[in-house]
């Protein structure tokens, strides 16, 4: 089906969709044409429409001229890299109307919420936005949208960029400038405003239409569709523990002195470090410290003998878990670890994903009866025979027989920790639950946020290389199922849990850029995951990399890139 054209010229390029279209125009026309005209003739509805695309492995924005035949693969909103589009081309429209608005307040695109919202604030010299100020943003952006204003893009050298933002007082900019090597820099301008952003754009305000702007305590929250329904509407967002843990690391970091990533390279450059390191490693004993210290209390209190710890992959719950066990240790009682991997039923019983694939993070994989029957009686200080889960047979065998005595606390690590129909024996009083994540606040600039999920991800690289022996493409292939199941399996529940630990450490970026840039460089760029991994490169380009030497041996950190001198040691084993 041609592209309808005024004039037909000799010189034309083809664009072939999935499904088989074809459509054909001049030369340099941006993909945004073909893309339209294919959505038109498919009738597709506005919130699921395409924001990007993939074309001959690299992704691409809708301005980008095609000027060879190609076959291209839509990115829409229903996954990871066109949500990233849309929140940044949002999080660019709200920064310039806020400019427009109140040219003497500068807004800070702070973290994630669940239910599919930023958190954002003004900086410390400005005053907080009232209903009303925050109602007139939200008036001028949807003007914005329905004018259908266009998102350009420049180049910049680093030079010329630091003048650019020098001259307007975006000091923040130009000081994170100081440690970019040489080259140029993606600039856009929306009416009249420019700023740089780590990644891509939509070509236009038109495609922003779903959004909505609400204040909370301490700043307001920015809503976009969530990417599993985007038609769906969005429930009302209720701060819980996440946020004050969000807001508590915050004001952590500005005791440090390290609200985004240039002043992590200023004290990198400056030797400062090795004092970071030192600071941000005792928050996280003293904290761990005081979650043992407030089991002690409830063991005496209340009888609590069993803890549960829950956390998404490569937050440091394994870790985490060990250095509570010492802790719990220095107030007279014995920790036990109850590993919940080895209550997997065998695996021709284990159920399968959409694929096909055995589904290890669904809950019917573990058997919960045995479970439910082993943990009361272990309580109740009677020998058990617990089980050991052969992977390679993939076969649940008995093991070794087991007797705790009543000084005993057990501590139960895995991702359905939470659920509350794990341990549903147990009695509230009996158990107290524990979220671990790595909840990483340290963004590149006040509008650029750092994901904690991509922190995660960089984490498991490393330690899928150091312990597993695998790529990073084995392990960029198997991190969408990994996030699907904690989306079913671990955020629905971490409200639930007694105390959140935030696993995340200030200086982990400077030291993880040398360790996974490697792996990351061994992706090919034929792979699909090219894609991905380009992009975790693109980002740690912005970080001025540090050595491993002044990392302690007990660090979370340890966990991933190796030298943990906690590996070994197994509480109660």
């Amino acid at each position: 089906m041609p592209l309808i054209t005024r004039s037909q010229p000799r010189e034309t390029v083809q664009v072939t969709f999935p499904d088989g279209r074809i459509y054909q125009g001049p030369i340099h026309t941006p993909l945004e044409a073909f893309v339209k005209q294919a959505e038109a003739d498919a009738g597709m509805p506005h919130e699921f429409r395409t924001v990007a695309a993939r074309v001959n492995n690299r992704l691409r924005e809708l301005v980008w001229p095609v000027k060879t035949d190609v076959e291209i693969i839509p990115v829409t909103l229903g996954e990871s890299d066109g949500v990233r589009i849309y929140r940044r081309s949002l999080s660019f429209l709200m920064v310039t109307a806020a400019r427009l608005c109140f040219p003497d307040v500068k807004v800070v695109v702070d973290h994630a919420l669940p239910y599919s919202a930023l958190f954002c604030h003004t900086d410390e010299d400005s005053d907080l936005l009232t209903d009303e100020q925050l109602a007139t943003l939200e008036t001028r952006m949807r003007e914005m949208v329905n004018a259908d204003l266009p998102i350009t893009r420049t180049y910049m050298s680093v030079e010329e960029a630091k003048k650019h933002f020098s001259e307007r007082g975006d000091l923040y900019k130009v000081r994170l400038l100081d440690f970019r090597e040489n080259g140029n820099l993606r600039i856009y301008t929306l009416d009249g405003y420019s700023d740089y952003f780590f990644g891509y754009m939509t070509p236009s305000t038109g495609y922003l239409n779903d959004f909505k702007l609400e204040n909370i305590p301490g700043g307001f929250v920015l809503r976009y569709p969530d990417p599993r329904n985007p038609s769906a509407k969005a429930p009302f967002i209720k701060l819980g523990k996440l946020d004050g843990v969000l807001r508590e690391t915050s004001a952590l970091l500005k005791l440090l002195d390290l609200r985004d990533i240039g002043q992590l390279n200023e004290a990198n450059q400056q030797g400062r470090l090795s004092e970071i390191i030192l600071v941000s490693e005792a928050l996280h004993e003293r904290r761990i410290a005081e979650i043992g210290a407030e089991i002690a209390e409830r063991h005496r209190e209340q009888g609590t003998r069993v803890v549960f710890i829950s956390g998404p992959s490569s937050s440091g719950k394994t870790t985490f878990s060990k250095r509570l066990a010492v802790q719990i240790m220095t107030h007279g009682l014995k920790p036990f670890t109850l590993e919940l991997d080895n209550y997997f039923i065998d695996r021709e019983k284990t159920p399968r994903d959409e694929k096909g694939d055995y589904d290890f993070e669904a809950l019917e994989a573990i058997n919960l009866e045995l479970f439910n029957e082993h943990l009361p009686a272990l309580i109740a200080g009677k020998e058990v025979t617990l089980p050991k889960f052969d992977f390679i047979l993939g076969k649940s065998m008995p093991h070794r027989q087991v007797q705790l005595s009543p000084s005993h606390i057990i501590i139960v690590e895995g991702i359905h920790g939470l659920n509350p129909a794990v341990a549903s024996s147990l009695s509230e009083k009996q158990r107290f639950k524990i979220y671990a994540s790595a909840m990483t606040q340290l963004n590149i600039d006040p509008h650029n946020r750092i994901s904690t999920t991509d922190v995660r991800l960089l984490r498991r690289i490393m330690r899928d290389a150091v312990h597993r022996g695998w790529t990073a493409t084995d392990t960029l292939e198997r991190w969408p199922s990994v996030r699907r199941g904690e989306q079913r399996g671990i955020f629905l529940y971490q409200e639930g849990a007694d105390v959140m630990f935030n696993g995340s450490l200030a200086y982990e970026l400077a030291v993880l850029r040398p360790l996974a840039e490697p792996h990351l460089l061994r992706v090919s760029r034929d792979h699909p995951q090219w894609i991905e991994a380009n992009r975790l490169l693109g980002f740690l380009t912005w970080v001025r990399p540090a050595s491993a030497e002044s990392v302690p041996s007990n660090s979370i950190l340890r966990e991933f890139i190796g030298g943990s001198n906690l590996r070994d040691y197994h509480p109660g084993g």
